[in-house]
């Protein structure tokens, strides 16, 4: 599970670079800027940026459809932010051991997002990492809890007897008091959903939302797929390759996002919610699927689980291409994987 990272959703830093034709990577192209078809926009939001483009006959329209898009997704990021004390998550937090909290069909959508993924993954994700409330990751500020700090705050992490959703009340309950939900893995990829989906109900056919990093695309550019460049997690300055792609989305996690060196070993913010240490799997995941729930907080678990039990379940789940940079950053390509590397 990822940890905390202040004034956000835990969300890490850009992990993939999107690239319009004719360049391998970019978040702005001048020559496409100056398309009188083509919209692009840039706003912070769960503490990362998002960019979106969008292409259609009417700019007029395009503008309005990215400031609804934004809208909404600010609304949900501020709701799900453990950060901001007026947040929903926020009150979950406060009451935890007290009592349940009512919650808006959004948030319930993602904290059974959540359930499910760590049912599938057998606890290796877990929202209430959140609980391991002493690392913090960020190079100026960086702490590193002590070994019995770690001890006492992982009694805490236990999202499956910990975490009560009650679907028919509409309510959240953490069982215990001092329990976290940090919904830093799993709450981006539904949220940069619902702004594709604003874009849609305004009529935009073609639109990508890059944020952060985790990539959502409709439609085409320019009459071509879009085209988004997959980061070497060994090399995070450098591509692997280039992927065509019509509608879906692509995700990844990696350990090089964020990290600290403690006497030279490289801590990261990817913490395994049954050690309460950084995880020791694979250097990075990238996942790409038409299905939000085959990608939503799989490649977490995968860094938790290891690339042996990620390939597994990579090979079981139907539409899920994927690369798994290993620990000894050994490369493995899905067939999929392959296939659109070598198309891009």
């Amino acid at each position: 599970m990822r940890s905390p990272a202040p004034d956000s959703i835990q969300l890490g830093r850009r992990r993939l670079a999107f690239a319009l034709p004719l360049l391998a990577c970019g978040l702005v192209v001048a020559p496409v800027q100056a398309k009188a078809d083509i919209h692009q926009s840039s706003r912070t939001l769960m503490g990362t940026r998002v960019d979106l483009t969008l292409q259609g006959n009417d700019l007029s329209a395009l503008n309005g459809a990215a400031d609804a898009a934004f809208a909404e997704m600010t609304r949900l990021a501020d709701m799900m932010s453990r950060y901001r004390s007026t947040s929903v998550v926020s009150a979950i937090n406060l009451l935890a051991g007290l009592q349940p909290v009512p919650v808006p069909a959004e948030l319930m959508r993602v904290l059974l997002m959540a359930r499910q993924v760590a049912q599938s993954s057998h606890g290796d994700f877990d929202t209430t990492v959140g609980s391991l409330r002493d690392w913090n990751f960020d190079p100026g500020h960086p702490s590193i809890p002590s070994a019995r700090q770690i001890a006492e705050q992982l009694s805490l992490v236990d999202q499956k007897n910990g975490l009560v959703l009650d679907e028919r009340a509409g309510t959240a309950y953490l069982a215990k008091r001092g329990m976290r939900l940090d919904l830093g893995g799993i709450a981006k990829h539904p949220i940069l959903q619902v702004g594709l989906q604003h874009l849609q109900r305004r009529g935009v056919v073609n639109a990508m939302i890059n944020g952060g990093g985790d990539v959502l695309v409709m439609g085409q550019l320019n009459g071509r797929p879009w085209r988004i460049g997959l980061r070497d997690p060994r090399q995070p300055d450098r591509l692997l390759g280039v992927v065509a792609l019509n509608q879906g989305f692509v995700a990844a996690s990696g350990d090089y996002e964020r990290f600290v060196m403690v006497e030279g070993k490289r801590l990261h913010h990817i913490l395994d919610p049954k050690t309460g240490y950084p995880s020791q799997g694979p250097h990075g995941v990238t996942l790409i699927s038409r299905q939000l729930e085959a990608v939503n907080g799989v490649g977490t678990a995968i860094m938790v689980a290891g690339a042996e039990a990620g390939r597994t379940r990579i090979a079981q789940t139907a539409g899920l291409d994927a690369l798994i940079v290993d620990a000894d950053s050994s490369l493995w390509l899905s067939p999929g994987m392959a296939l659109r590397l070598a198309r891009g």
